[in-house]
């Protein structure tokens, strides 16, 4: 029996959400971290998308955010002309990284010993956090600003994207590999270690390439603007949403398009698998998150499948339980306000 999706709303942010990162999996379950416009950047755990606490420092809007592996530190990047790295665990602020423009992206290597940034002034910096008073590495190459910056290869490359370009870069000679050239704006990068694939969007196209030699793999068609796409794991499927307020996921093998959930009140701009696979979340205008259940009506998180007694006599009618949300009021208070749904934020350090 077909289920409904029934998505989990994450409340908080005050503008509109423009990244997020999941962690690994860690002793402790895995974690999510958001940016924001609000410049409140939050951590949630991952599975239930409950709130853990906001870092609370940067003086501009947040454009990007990651963990490390183990989620033990995080890092921002924001329009105040800086990146900051925090203790994830307690909340506290560890450094400060001075940019001379917006910071756009930031990346941790495996190790969490080095920090990847890159932003408006076109300059990739390469940050040793055991050495914070010393200066960063630069690379420069790009020709306009830089929206994505991720280690590759076990970080012994590099991949960074502006507006139309996507650059291989060698680590060790900090030179120029290969480069993608688009006639779009690239809206968004992502890397999957396993089996080195680069998801890659750009209009209404969503294109993999391998990491290693930038050839291409494949690459879909979708309705609308693709703002983000992510691709499952274990690389069945990969889900996409964009300017029409939608969530797509299709096929990976075959590129079918099999479902499509609207939930959202604004475009969605950002949107990951889970580590685990068995969710992903999407950031939006709206100013919320919102968790999706990967195979819809098992339990898992704060989904709960209930199959009503056999011996009822009913007819047995799988159905999702969950917390209340609040989704009536927010789509009434959406169609009042898109741009501040929320009354309060917590304010709470991490």
């Amino acid at each position: 029996m077909a289920m409904r999706q029934t998505p989990l709303t994450c409340s908080g942010h005050t503008r509109p959400v423009v990244d997020l990162a999941f962690s690994g999996i860690t002793p402790y379950g895995y974690f999510l971290i958001s940016a924001c416009k609000d410049g409140k950047p939050m951590l949630r755990q991952g599975d239930t998308g409950d709130w853990i606490g906001t870092f609370l420092g940067h003086k501009g809007a947040v454009w990007g955010a990651t963990l490390n592996k183990d989620a033990t530190k995080a890092a921002t990047a924001a329009a105040d002309f800086t990146a900051k790295v925090w203790d994830a665990v307690s909340g506290d602020e560890l450094m400060t990284l001075a940019h001379k423009h917006i910071v756009k992206t930031v990346d941790f290597t495996q190790d969490s010993n080095y920090l990847l940034t890159g932003g408006q002034d076109k300059l990739l910096r390469i940050y040793d956090l055991n050495k914070p008073e010393a200066d960063p590495k630069e690379i420069s190459g790009h020709t306009s600003g830089i929206k994505k910056a991720l280690w590759c290869s076990e970080d012994k490359q590099i991949l960074s994207a502006d507006d139309k370009t996507v650059r291989l870069w060698d680590h060790a000679t900090m030179t120029e590999v290969k480069s993608l050239n688009f006639n779009m704006s690239v809206s968004s990068m992502e890397y999957i270690p396993e089996g080195e694939i680069l998801v890659i969007t750009y209009g209404r196209s969503i294109a993999f390439h391998s990491a290693v030699s930038l050839d291409p793999i494949k690459s879909f068609e979708a309705p609308a603007t693709i703002n983000s796409a992510s691709l499952h794991p274990e690389k069945e499927f990969l889900v996409a949403g964009g300017e029409d307020f939608k969530l797509y996921k299709y096929d990976y093998n075959s590129g079918e398009e099999l479902e499509s959930y609207k939930g959202h009140f604004g475009p969605i701009h950002c949107v990951r698998f889970s580590p685990d696979g068995e969710l992903y979340a999407s950031g939006s205008e709206d100013g919320t998150l919102r968790l999706w259940q990967t195979v819809v009506g098992k339990t898992y998180g704060l989904w709960k499948c209930v199959l009503p007694e056999e011996d009822s006599g009913e007819l047995a009618k799988p159905k999702i339980s969950f917390p209340e949300t609040a989704e009536e009021e927010l789509e009434e208070i959406a169609s009042e306000n898109s741009d501040s749904i929320y009354s309060s934020t917590p304010e709470v350090k991490a």
